[in-house]
């Protein structure tokens, strides 16, 4: 199929998601738990954008003209890398599809993805409208399987060309085992995180609290990239951490498809005991519970917004991926003191700065090891802004020209000039 007929199939695709907004959107509240008015008004429009910014990246892809110091004309093709597996979370289940899919497709492949068992549905949907905008059979195979069959399957298996992940660390390590023992498949994997976010002693500190608040607790704190080290310069730290403590305190936790709800339930009953068990670690580690703690209500897997003060480096707390409503809020004193403490993990995925000093965010976002950073801002999410992380956090990147190169093989052809005397 040529690239111009590719796009124009994305480009229908993004159509037919447009029309079917408002189901998508209740499906994903429904897979995921996520309240509906984040589904329909952010990730429902990020999703088509995606598709529509990789169809107009398939009619560009190309290779070179290669100036090469004997007498050969040498070009390079960028050719499909060929069947694509690809295995996708939980918490973002549409937008992740996007991440994965558009690029893919964008480049000629064929893709094998399979689901999170928690969340098969929209994938599902998805999959029926691109066959309405008449993507051909075979082109997008969509998988609802667990993680130890289905998933291992698809790592191991020796016709799957390449393949992309997005997870744990602790899963990605098996997954970038099974390539390897399999046919050394190439591999992108976008993992865990523990992200600092960074208050300085200029910042407006009820803006500053506002942003923190939204980095940790969005999407129910489920997010791999979320800012769940609050580093807080000691000059503003007290007042920062009772406004933390009150913005926790409005928040509207309830049935994700009424209206003002800010946080729904976690993802299912594992998640929830996990969660629960770290805020319980961090009480036994003598940081101090400022709020929440607890299960909200009787029913379903909602936890109650929950902030502590006082936490230390070393605490689980501060260590571990916790992918749940817990804000740890750390103290520091200088610039060095704060960069040594945020690379000071295992994990290297994003990071936030909060200052009105132009200088410090310069060396900030300079010496944190990171793959994102977010000045003044978080989570900011672009379909041409590339994505992933250092250390633990994953291998390559997501999303913008960077993505493409994933699903990309780079051929050269070599061609001798029988009569090179023009030169």
């Amino acid at each position: 199929m040529s690239a111009y007929e590719r796009s124009l199939i994305m480009l229908r695709f993004a159509d037919l998601v447009d029309k079917h907004r408002d189901e998508l959107a209740a499906l994903e509240s429904w897979n995921s738990g996520k309240p509906y008015e984040q589904s329909a008004k952010s990730e429902l429009p990020s999703f088509a954008r995606l598709f529509r910014y990789y169809a107009g990246w398939a009619d560009k892809i190309h290779g070179l003209t290669v100036p090469a110091d004997s007498n050969h004309y040498v070009q390079t093709l960028h050719e499909p890398i060929g069947v694509a597996g690809q295995i996708i979370p939980w918490n973002f289940p549409l937008i992740m599809l996007a991440w994965k899919v558009g690029p893919a497709l964008a480049c000629g492949n064929t893709i094998v993805l399979k689901s999170a068992e928690q969340t098969p549905l929209t994938a599902l949907h998805a999959a029926k409208l691109f066959q309405e905008a008449g993507l051909p059979p075979g082109v997008l195979n969509v998988v609802s399987g667990y993680g130890p069959s289905a998933g291992a399957a698809l790592a191991s298996h020796m016709n799957v060309d390449k393949l992309a992940f997005t997870g744990s660390t602790e899963t990605g390590k098996i997954i970038l085992e099974l390539a390897a023992k399999s046919n050394l498949k190439s591999v992108t994997l976008e993992l865990g995180g523990k992200s600092p976010f960074i208050v300085c002693e200029d910042a407006d500190v009820d803006k500053a609290v506002e942003l923190a608040h939204h980095a940790l607790f969005f999407n129910q704190g489920q997010c791999c990239c979320a800012g769940s080290r609050t580093y807080v310069h000691e000059r503003v730290y007290d007042e920062f951490v009772e406004k933390a403590k009150a913005r926790a305190l409005r928040r509207v936790v309830g049935d994700p498809f009424k209206k003002g709800v800010e946080q729904g339930p976690q993802i299912d009953s594992d998640q929830f005991e996990k969660v629960l068990r770290y805020i319980r670690s961090g009480v036994e580690s003598n940081a101090t519970l400022e709020c929440g703690g607890q299960r909200f209500g009787s029913k379903g897997y909602f936890i109650q917004p929950t902030v502590f003060s006082n936490v230390e480096d070393d605490m689980l707390i501060a260590q571990d991926e916790i992918f749940g409503p817990v804000q740890s809020i750390l103290k520091f004193k200088n610039v060095d003191e704060v960069i040594r403490r945020s690379n000071s993990t295992r994990y290297g995925l994003a990071a936030g700065i909060f200052t009105q000093n132009v200088d410090t965010a310069n060396t900030l976002s300079r010496a944190l090891r990171v793959g994102t950073v977010w000045i003044n801002c978080f989570d900011v999410f672009d379909a041409a802004i590339p994505f992933g992380g250092y250390k633990m956090s994953g291998i390559g990147r997501e999303k913008g020209i960077y993505s493409l190169n994933n699903y990309l093989q780079v051929k050269a052809v070599v061609t001798p000039l029988k009569n090179p005397a023009w030169l």
